[in-house]
């Protein structure tokens, strides 16, 4: 008989899901920092360098804001969502981390 107070098969598989999706997130937001910050002034000849190592800054931040609500929920597993301020925060800083880049892009001569 299983005891009702620990999850169930399918609910731990989801919960290392989106644990693993943050994960993947984070990652891919640290390997846009790096190619922000020195990939991009490279290839588009850019006369300044410190508005992309800004930009990369910011991402690597959001990177790392990621895999921190990602371990978060692994560890207090799915009755914990992580808090619709923070969520919202990062949804606005990912934008506008986005936005910046592409702006920056458009405005390099």
């Amino acid at each position: 008989m299983s005891d009702p107070e620990q999850p169930g098969r399918r609910t731990s598989l989801a919960v290392e899901r989106t644990y693993l999706a943050w994960w993947r997130t984070g990652l891919t937001a640290f390997a846009v920092a790096l190619a922000t910050a020195r990939i991009v002034p490279e290839l588009s000849k850019a006369n300044t360098q410190w508005p992309y190592t800004l930009l990369g800054i910011g991402f690597g931040l959001f990177g790392s804001a990621c895999i921190l609500v990602g371990e978060q929920r692994r560890r207090w597993g799915e009755d914990h969502d992580a808090s619709p301020v923070f969520a919202l925060g990062l949804m606005l800083g990912g934008l506008l981390l986005g936005a910046g880049l592409v702006i920056l892009l458009a405005l390099e001569p």
